[in-house]
């Protein structure tokens, strides 16, 4: 058994990844959408992940941008994997010289392998909930029913997580990661950090549940 990667997305101040870190959290997030209340720009990105070691991966989050907009963000700051939340295709997603995972909204039974099977250069496909107008962020869990059993990519699995469902969601799904931001916020794009460290010690913990069982 793998164990659940964790991922957490809308760091916006440094020492809120310094948390994450701490935290033993595999990866975290920045968000350059500016309608976004946790976006950040390049100046403030540059000093969030100047102190994030190695092994720990950075992600850049846009939501249908333009190829100059990601550019300018991997021309400036350290950036590991990107993450796509809007209505990009594979072949605008690949061409950056990065690994990149893209995120789908659930929304109904609807055929997520063949969804998935659209982006066949993906790391990864982050399933969030669905709601309209709102690219990610809603922090309402979806029904995790609809994930399939064998999808064709690791599955990230996202919205609405929180310290006291993320076992469930786990045990339900077992995703190859979590993502979560809301969920471990003291407002919004402002991490608390006690909810940090409970978040990752609540998947460690389902993790060897699962591995004795």
């Amino acid at each position: 058994m793998l164990r659940t990667r964790i991922k957490i997305c809308g760091i916006t101040r440094a020492e809120d990844a310094t948390a994450v870190v701490d935290a033993g959290a595999d990866a975290l997030g920045l968000v350059f959408y500016p309608p976004s209340p946790r976006a950040v720009d390049i100046a403030a990105a540059k000093i969030i992940v100047a102190d994030v070691p190695a092994f720990v991966s950075v992600t850049a989050l846009f939501v249908n941008p333009t190829v100059e907009e990601v550019q300018s963000v991997l021309d400036s700051v350290r950036i590991d994997l990107l993450q796509f939340h809007g209505d990009e295709e594979d072949a605008f997603c690949r061409q950056f010289n990065r690994p990149y995972i893209k995120a789908l909204r659930v929304r109904q039974a609807s055929d997520l392998v063949a969804s998935c099977l659209r982006f066949p250069n993906a790391l990864g496909i982050l399933l969030d909930s669905y709601k309209p107008g709102v690219p990610g962020g809603t922090g309402e869990t979806f029904d995790w029913s609809l994930v399939p059993a064998t999808p064709p990519k690791p599955i990230i699995l996202a919205g609405g997580l929180a310290p006291e469902n993320v076992a469930a969601a786990i045990e339900q799904v077992a995703p190859f990661a979590v993502d979560i931001s809301g969920g471990v916020e003291a407002a919004k794009g402002i991490k608390d950090h006690g909810k940090i460290n409970e978040f990752v010690k609540e998947v460690y913990r389902v993790d060897q549940h699962r591995l004795q069982c």
